[in-house]
């Protein structure tokens, strides 16, 4: 056992692995034992004392305990898992970090078990309410004395052990809930969802409120960053957190490649996590013959490359034939991972020559299924996505993914639990939660499309997944298959299955619903300020104040060594090119609006990229479409999401195998290639007045290569720059500001040209002052960033989000909070600012509670319909007051100096995709009916009316907060309106 103790501050780095550094002769069993070890640290505030008796508990950085367990085990823990009841026995708070099938859920029993013998209640929250009820079920059985509080469900609500998801156990803390005072340990399952762009702010505040005398558990899969994490908490609550990390599998894995097309599977990391080269070599050898990507038939006559992926050409069959050689082998269960339901659902369907189960498997199939659906009315039961599903069932074949019916997605869990299916499809989503591993995991794709871009899965997502394969005490070892349509670099793969797991970092930002619940309880801690200041955001920005300093002391040094000659020349020339840099980048903020600049983007003209401070150079436009993906760099899509496909010079072999982009230095004698890069509008730093003849097809290299030297060959002619369109006088914009910048840019031009050191020969002379030049600006923005702490953004974005609750009449002038800000209060689950709008201005008044469902609907977040939306009048006017609504507080917000862009915020706030849906489900539709209505998946349906319902019922709250009798119950009659049928249906596992 290895362990050793870090005080905040000082880091040590938990991400031992004994595995790789095992020397090759040693026979596997010591292997297997030596990588069994853990790596314990503690983070400690300064001046702390322990008071424990250290024959019991041992010391803080040495942690052992010899007292009487709470709860005994049947088999023997894993270091891991012994330390971490140590920390608990100790009632400190614990971190353990460790892959998905190690065993963590033991240790969270553990701490419940010491709820119950010392007479305390226990909180255990996690971040699904799919993963709750899951949860509460397995408690239950172990428990007894467990209660379940999520959005929709509360059973037991006064038990001693409360499963709930994150959001209620942070509403509780706001509204300062009875129930906490009893609370000693809150156990966060997944802390690793901190992470969420969305929701992950709920963790960071949930973890400041809770009051210090609570101790917790953080349950995570590994992640590279935990002992920032425990000094973090040990900073936030002033008491010791320790950190468990461990690497150790239970099961050690097999990695393996199949070549799509091809046949065999090469192993490319073997159980003792050594990368085999030599497999590697002849997995790129069986790709020449089919080049990546290309579309030819290969010599087996079928169609090679990236038709494979959508299931279109070999992919059907390659996959067919993956698991066809897992059953023979004996390898089932198998979990196949796609990235897209529709996929899952394909792939299954093309089994139907396939069937795994024996005749009395296909009778509990069967059985189990029938009892499942009793839970239905009739009319649900013949539903085709019911029916459909049971001669796959009965095949032991299933899909499993978020579209799916409740019913049928939590049927598949337990038949999958119960050994009844032998073949999964299923979506990522299937690696969280619950301890339910196959003997092989195969991935159809090494890409996924992550809402910006496709990109390579990271190796932290792998390592989730991954986890999946090798059943403890079952399997001497889990397998891995990897589908590769193209050839990898090798350290793709190699960073892929042997890469470090991902930090966690902070994605901690305001809302409204915060702020206004700290200001009506602003009392003690309870501060937005306090809130900002003790975020996990500053924590990790504080620590690396120090890296930032030495690097200005670094720069510091190598401006004193550059020639100081001639400063004060070169200081105004450089003055001068910073100036005219930030005149152009005002003037094209401007220009590269979408309604200016759309009409100019035509294919041919030359376009001048620059992203950050990465210069891309002269482009040719290709042609322009309308989506947002991230473009060249994952910046917030700006501009309306319009991409410009741009032709732009790139590094040789950086756009190969899927990597990304990277300019081509303007090197002499650098060759270089042409490339179509997705560009967003505010990455335009200049249109050029020149177009250039694009050839029809630009799939050959020479084609592009031909661009290329045009458009060097232009650089040449006009050694001066390529005129550029004038705003004034070529694109006819009359604004005055822009006429003014135009004037301003024409004038910095003038002197620069007339610049003694424009026209200078000394090459050495004017790169050292550059470099000079450049080394001070750099020297200044790091001093500023030293400056301008994360605290003064937040600080600044609180006073103007402050501004815009004042505005719509939220809070008054001195920050108390007002009626309408006390109805906001309550909302968290849709736009509270503009969900009260409607409330007070009258929206409500005059709906139906038909009309009131199907217009709350548009607050919920739902997968986006591909279908054309046609409302019928009743709901087409109040979603237009809706849209308006939206526009005025958009546009309030964006007074406000908050980054808003109107139309983004509209599009973004109000999804119409199932008004209809809602509308005719609440005026008695079957459901039948309702899944005609719309291409969006049942499973997503349904999910979205339950968390309208939620929506409904926090609506109903804040009506009756502010008294208007009326409303509540509209609000309630909405409600009401929907709790029938399958769309309610209790989960199985309740």
């Amino acid at each position: 056992m290895e362990e050793e103790s870090a005080a905040p501050g000082k880091r040590k780095s938990p991400e031992k692995s004994d595995v790789t550094e095992t020397p090759k002769q040693e026979s596997a069993p010591k292997r297997r034992t030596l990588a069994r070890t853990c790596v314990h640290e503690v983070a400690v505030p300064s001046g702390y004392v322990s008071t424990k008796d250290e024959s019991i508990h041992g010391t803080l950085s040495n942690p052992a305990y010899n007292g009487e367990m709470a709860k005994t085990y049947q088999f023997e823990l894993d270091p891991f898992q012994q330390v971490s009841v140590a920390c608990l026995e100790r009632n400190e708070s614990v971190l353990v970090s460790a892959h998905t099938s190690a065993g963590k859920t033991a240790v969270a029993e553990y701490a419940i078990a010491m709820a119950f013998r010392d007479k305390q209640r226990v909180i255990y929250t996690s971040p699904l309410k799919a993963l709750s009820n899951q949860k509460y079920r397995e408690l239950h059985q172990e428990f007894n004395d467990v209660g379940l509080m999520t959005g929709d469900v509360t059973l037991s609500p006064n038990a001693s052990c409360l499963v709930m998801t994150t959001e209620i156990l942070r509403g509780m803390l706001y509204r300062g809930s009875e129930v906490l005072k009893e609370v000693a340990w809150v156990i966060f399952d997944e802390i690793h969802y901190m992470k969420d762009r969305e929701r992950g702010v709920v963790w960071e505040e949930s973890i400041i409120f809770l009051p210090p005398a609570i101790k917790m558990v953080f349950l995570s899969a590994t992640m590279s960053n935990a002992t920032e994490f425990a000094e973090w908490i040990c900073h936030l609550h002033k008491q010791p957190c320790h950190v468990v990390y461990t690497d150790f599998r239970p099961t050690p894995l097999q990695h393996y490649v199949f070549p799509m097309g091809g046949s065999g599977l090469y192993l490319v990391v073997d159980e003792n996590e050594q990368f085999r080269e030599d497999n590697f070599m002849k997995l790129q050898d069986s790709f020449v013959k089919q080049r990546p990507g290309d579309w030819s038939k290969n010599k087996e006559g079928k169609s090679g490359g990236r038709a494979a992926k959508s299931g279109g050409g070999s992919g059907g069959s390659d996959i067919y034939k993956i698991v066809k050689m897992i059953m023979e082998r004996k390898f089932h269960p198998v979990i196949v991972f796609s990235f897209s339901r529709r996929e899952c659902e394909y792939h299954a369907m093309s089994m139907s020559k396939l069937d795994f189960n024996t005749k009395e498997e296909k009778d509990d199939v069967e059985q189990v299924f029938r009892n499942a659906v009793l839970c239905l009315n009739e009319e649900d039961r013949c539903l085709p996505a019911i029916e459909l599903m049971l001669p796959l069932l009965m095949r032991g074949i299933a899909v499993h993914h978020s579209g799916l019916l409740p019913v049928i997605k939590e049927l598949v869990e337990l038949l999958f639990q119960e050994g009844l299916i032998k073949a999964l499809f299923a979506t990522e989503t299937f690696a969280m939660g619950l301890n339910m591993p196959a003997k092989t995991v195969v991935f159809t794709s090494v890409k996924k499309w992550d809402g910006d871009s496709h990109r390579y899965i990271g190796s932290g997502e792998y390592i989730q997944m991954s986890g999946r394969a090798g059943r403890r005490g079952k399997d001497e070892r889990g397998i891995c298959i990897i589908m590769v349509d193209e050839q990898m670099e090798m350290n793709t793969l190699k960073d892929m299955v042997l890469g470090k797991p991902a930090p966690l970092v902070s994605t901690f930002r305001l809302s409204y619903y915060s702020i206004l619940n700290l200001m009506s309880r602003a009392e003690g801690q309870m501060t937005a300020e306090h809130v900002i200041r003790n975020s996990f955001h500053q924590f990790q920005y504080e620590k690396a104040l120090p890296d930032i300093g030495k690097k200005v002391s670094k720069l510091e040094q190598e401006a004193a060594l550059l020639d100081a000659s001639g400063e004060a020349e070169v200081a105004e020339y450089h003055k001068l090119k910073l100036e005219l840099a930030q005149l152009e980048k005002k003037l094209m903020s401007e220009i590269t609006r979408p309604e200016r600049v759309l009409y100019y983007l035509d294919p041919g003209r030359l376009i001048k990229v620059r992203e950050g401070s990465t210069d891309w150079g002269w482009g040719v436009v290709v042609n322009v479409v309308k989506r947002t993906p991230a473009g060249l760099g994952a910046l917030p899509a700006r501009g309306g999401g319009y991409i410009v496909d741009t032709l732009l010079h790139c590094s040789p072999g950086s756009s190969e195998n899927g990597v990304r982009p990277k300019p081509c230095p303007p090197c002499p004698g650098e060759k270089g290639e042409m490339h179509v890069v997705p560009v967003q509008l505010p990455l335009i730093s200049a249109l050029s007045k020149i177009k250039v003849s694009i050839p029809a097809d630009l799939r050959p290299p020479e084609a592009r290569q031909s661009l290329l030297l045009a458009v060097q060959e232009l650089g040449t002619r006009f050694p001066q720059g390529l005129p550029k369109l004038n705003p004034v006088t070529d694109m006819k914009i009359e604004d005055q500001e822009i006429v003014e910048l135009v004037k301003q840019i024409e004038e910095h031009e003038k002197k620069l040209f007339a610049h003694p050191l424009h026209k200078s020969q000394d090459e050495h002379q004017i790169r050292s002052f550059q470099r000079k030049a450049e080394v001070n600006h750099e020297i200044q923005q790091l001093k500023s960033k030293m400056r301008d702490s994360q605290l003064q953004k937040f600080r600044d974005e609180l006073k103007n989000r402050s501004r815009v609750l004042k505005k719509l009449g939220h809070i008054d002038a001195d920050g108390v909070v007002q009626l309408k800000g006390r109805a906001a209060c309550l909302i968290d689950t849709g736009d509270e600012l503009l969900v009260t709008e409607l409330m007070f201005n009258g929206t409500f008044n005059d709906l139906d509670h038909h009309q009131v469902a199907a217009l709350a609907s548009c607050f919920i977040p739902v997968d986006k319909s591909s279908e054309q939306i046609q409302l019928r009048t009743e709901i087409a006017k109040p979603l237009q007051q809706l849209q308006e609504s939206a526009r005025k507080i958009a546009e309030i917000q964006h007074e406000c100096k908050l980054d808003v862009n109107i139309d983004e915020y509209v599009e973004s706030t109000v999804r119409p995709f199932l008004m209809d849906v809602i509308y005719c489900w609440s005026k008695g539709a079957t459901f039948a009916e309702v899944i005609q209505m719309t291409d969006i998946f049942e499973g997503s349906i349904i999910r979205s009316a339950r968390r309208l319902d939620e929506f409904l019922n926090q609506l109903r709250a804040a009506a009756q907060a502010v008294g208007e009798v009326n409303l509540e119950s509209k609000f309630a009659a909405a409600s009401e309106s929907l709790r029938r049928g399958i769309m309610f249906a209790n989960s199985l596992y309740l």
